[in-house]
């Protein structure tokens, strides 16, 4: 499409929305290209994270522990799905901080929905990436196909990146809402999910209240469920379902939290004094 069509599209259309938001992927993917440490970023902590992981499957297999090069796998790939979700919207976000364009973006045409579906494209193109380089890493060190999880895989991930979209949501609406002192909250927020979710055990080993608290987080289901495959079961749908669910609830409430935060920014004139 050429630059003079792009002009006299109907700036509510949706070819002038799509157009909005390819552009702040292409602004984002622009910023990465020319940051080789940030692309280094994108796959070095994952790779760590994999063959430390890895090396502790081994021992575990000497020792003749049933399950544990699968399971423990299996788990560290779903784990950056969740993690990377998160922490790459709610990174993002803090780029336009800390390079004082924050405000520049809130004058633009670009709505506050289009900027947000602008970061999370560009935050799945950067965990498909990381995913694809762990999954070859796992193959070639362990012999560990993520095609091993079956038909559940694409579910999986699904849950889980919505997931984290929601967490990094929630991370934004905190700085948003307190200022830059809030932005530890964006990035950590997932972790403080963690050991609810039974990513690396079965949540049966936490105390009661807090498998009551782990039904209501969709991650828990996914591991729970990647066990249950890697074990020779099927796929369960039924908790599938369930933690699809609950991710349409917390992706609306987050979104309904972003949208009161970005009001409450600009009623006491704070998107102004970010990046002082």
């Amino acid at each position: 499409m050429s630059q003079a069509s792009t002009l006299t599209l109907p700036p509510l259309g949706l070819a002038a929305r799509r157009t909005r938001v390819m552009g702040v992927v292409r602004r984002d993917f622009a910023a990465l290209r020319r940051s080789p440490v940030r692309v280094f970023e994108i796959f070095f902590w994952p790779s760590v994270e994999l063959v430390l992981w890895g090396f502790m499957t081994l021992f575990l297999r000497a020792q003749r522990v049933p399950f544990a090069v699968t399971f423990l796998l299996g788990a560290v790939l779903l784990w950056q799905v969740l993690q990377k979700a998160s922490n790459e919207i709610s990174i993002a976000f803090l780029e336009d901080i800390w390079s004082r364009n924050l405000l520049n973006v809130q004058v633009s045409p670009l709505s506050s929905a289009e900027y947000l579906a602008g970061l999370v494209l560009f935050s799945l193109g950067k965990v498909v990436f990381a995913l694809a380089v762990m999954a070859a890493l796992a193959l070639g060190l362990y012999g560990f196909g993520v095609t091993t999880i079956g038909v559940g895989l694409v579910p999986f991930m699904g849950v889980l990146l919505v997931l984290g979209w929601s967490l990094g949501l929630v991370g934004i609406a905190a700085v948003l809402r307190f200022g830059e002192n809030a932005q530890v909250i964006a990035w950590s927020l997932v972790f403080m999910v963690q050991p609810l979710a039974g990513i690396f055990y079965p949540v049966s080993v936490l105390p009661a209240p807090l498998r009551a608290v782990s039904e209501f987080l969709p991650a828990s289901h996914v591991f729970e469920g990647m066990r249950t495959v890697l074990s020779g079961g099927p796929v369960p749908w039924d908790r599938l379902a369930w933690a699809a669910g609950l991710d349409v609830v917390y992706l609306a409430a987050t979104v309904g939290l972003f949208a009161w935060a970005l009001t409450y920014a600009r009623r006491h004139g704070k998107l102004s004094r970010f990046g002082e």
